[in-house]
């Protein structure tokens, strides 16, 4: 089995929203972010396709706190009829506000490159120039692509998990594609049968 290298990042901002998909055309926000969200996280600062960058735990760094959000969507999941009339539709949502999060992850080899190089020792030392640096491939969200961080870098030193934060999950979205990298959309979900300790306890959620 070849070596893996952990990165870890901090991302804090007003509002987030980690989509329950079980919650239909109002959506709720999960109190924690998902398997998929921190891997879009991590590989918005840097991306390489030699690397499989695979959350490991999240850590809540401030209180959990929901409030209401409504926006106005114009996207082609509209109605037919809403979509003739150019009209949108408004959406009702419950995100999460003032958020701080200590993510971390495994950099590992990815199946289709030569296993006789080492790109996770290399992704990580390059990881952790560009975060020093504030450099990023694109910009990372809390969710949504409109809900920009205010802070994405190192750990801060005055940073500490939030301890009070414990919550049951009875299911929690894993991954939108069915791969890693270059997968197709098929959904896949952590529940009580293929993670009997699915919750955020302390403050922090493990992935399985």
């Amino acid at each position: 089995m070849s070596k893996t290298y952990e990165v870890c990042l901090e991302i804090s901002g007003p509002t987030a929203m980690w989509t329950r998909p079980d919650t239909g055309s109002s959506p709720v926000s999960y109190v924690a972010p998902t398997f998929s969200a921190v891997k879009g996280i991590f590989e918005s600062i840097l991306r390489w396709q030699s690397v499989n960058v695979r959350p490991t735990r999240v850590e809540i760094c401030a209180p959990v706190r929901f409030h209401r959000y409504t926006t106005n969507y114009g996207g082609p999941l509209r109605a037919s009829d809403a979509m003739a009339k150019g009209a949108s539709f408004q959406l009702y949502t419950l995100v999460l506000v003032n958020v701080c999060y200590r993510i971390y992850a495994r950099a590992e080899l990815a199946g289709h490159h030569p296993t006789t190089t080492s790109p996770p020792h290399a992704y990580h030392d390059a990881f952790n120039r560009v975060v020093e640096r504030g450099q990023w491939f694109h910009t990372p969200c809390l969710g949504w692509k409109e809900f920009a961080p205010d802070y994405v870098g190192p750990f801060r030193p005055e940073t500490r998990i939030c301890e009070t934060e414990s919550h049951e999950l009875p299911t929690m979205l894993r991954m939108v594609f069915d791969k890693m990298q270059r997968g197709t959309v098929k959904p896949s979900f952590f529940n009580k049968h293929n993670h009997p300790d699915l919750r955020v306890k302390k403050g922090v959620l493990v992935y399985a």
